[in-house]
């Protein structure tokens, strides 16, 4: 098949730790390599952001990115890339009048805009995967929210649109059956996790001789590292490590005001951002992995350190009732007591620490290779063609 994949603002090329290069970067990177093993050929489709940036860069044997002038050639928030989808889908048009693709696959909101504005004159079907959704960032951000204020209705608009949707999780489910998406239009299929690098057993990184608690993303507040800052208070002799961001970012500076306020700056270690490469490292060097975000639409972080073999304390949110329920411990997004609870209790009892990691990197293998990504995937691009995506999205993806 000839699979193009939108990704208006996360290049699979991209550094990440940014506020804007996370988990969606690693997806469409992972997922258009894996669908170009299984013989596919796919061009992954992202905003041009340096005058410096070659039309196209071949990435591996099967793809290749196609860099769109869209907007100034330079980095921008994404919510302010809005105004520039008019151009972004202009171009994909002119590529694919001449190069019509079977199906385009966009990830995230405003990459569906484009790519519905460019497929739908020339009857390519669009897939569409929203990462995260405008309702549920609104009802946890309120008035802090940036996003465009036409972005919810855009999102329903695009779900009905689009042939199919692929949610990362049950929870987005019914997020998206509230926002108006025909229940048979849409399938489950999970984000992946790369188990060659991301294994238990494998080289760790120095640490000390402190328990060892690590936060790992991007630094953003909706992240809900003060959560494990706050936290922190009531675990005595704890070392908390959190990697992201770069020195001197605000909410980086945030977060070492908060420690020293709380008398935890000999026990809070901003490290920055970490190379990919080093993260299963650093992982694994851990005693417990924490992520406890306001809302999380999937979740890659938790997922990496399953496949690591390290015990996982998550919110109870998104994704992380599939990934992390019955092999990690789920706790109460933004309540720093109930966090310091688990912690206390999984820090304090080797044996339990053993056994999540066991039945966490179980899972992993089980249910999240990105060779069993990109399968599920395939076949809903395919099933659309036999008018069977209702068969699919029944049996969860």
């Amino acid at each position: 098949m000839r699979i193009a994949l939108v990704s208006e603002h996360a290049s699979p090329l991209a550094t990440l730790g940014g506020v804007d290069a996370g988990g969606q970067n690693v997806h469409v990177a992972a997922l258009a390599l894996a669908l170009a093993e299984r013989g596919n050929e796919v061009v992954v489709h992202t905003r041009r952001t340096s005058p410096e940036q070659p039309d196209t860069v071949p990435m591996a044997p099967g793809v290749t990115v196609d860099h769109v002038p869209a907007g100034p050639p330079e980095p921008l928030p994404k919510d302010e890339l809005l105004p520039h989808m008019a151009e972004f889908g202009a171009h994909l048009a002119r590529g694919w009048q001449g190069e019509r693709p079977d199906v385009a696959h966009a990830h995230f909101w405003m990459s569906g805009l484009a790519a519905l504005t460019a497929a739908e004159p020339l009857g390519v079907p669009v897939v569409q995967t929203f990462h995260a959704l405008g309702t549920v960032k609104r009802r946890w951000q309120g008035a802090a929210d940036t996003s465009p204020a036409t972005r919810i209705s855009t999102e329903r608009d695009i779900g009905r649109r689009a042939v199919a949707v692929i949610a990362t999780c049950s929870d987005e489910v019914r997020e998206l059956v509230v926002l108006g998406v025909p229940r048979d239009r849409i399938a489950v299929v999970p984000c992946g996790v790369d188990l060659g690098l991301f294994r238990p057993g494998g080289p760790a990184a120095p640490r000390g001789d402190r328990p060892l608690v690590l936060s790992i993303g991007r630094m953003v507040p909706r992240k809900g590292v003060d959560t494990v800052v706050r936290a922190l208070r009531q675990v005595p002799g704890a070392e908390l490590v959190i990697a992201g961001g770069e020195p001197g970012d605000e909410e980086g500076t945030r977060l070492c005001t908060l420690a020293d306020g709380l008398g935890l700056g000999d026990r809070v270690r901003l490290i920055g951002s970490v190379g990919r490469a080093e993260v299963p490292a650093l992982m694994r060097s851990a005693d417990v992995l924490v992520t406890v975000p306001w809302y999380e639409p999937f979740g890659m972080v938790p997922l990496e350190a399953l496949a690591c073999g390290v015990p996982v304390i998550a919110s109870a949110v998104g994704g992380h009732l599939d990934t992390v329920a019955g092999c990690g411990v789920l706790v109460p997004p933004r309540r720093p007591r109930a966090l310091s609870r688990a912690l206390g209790d999984l820090l304090a009892r080797p044996g339990l620490r053993s056994a999540l990691s066991a039945a966490g990197a179980r899972r992993a293998r089980a249910c999240y290779g990105w060779s069993r990504i990109a399968e599920q995937t395939e076949s809903v691009y395919r099933n659309l063609a036999g008018g069977r995506l209702g068969v699919l999205a029944a049996a969860g993806g």
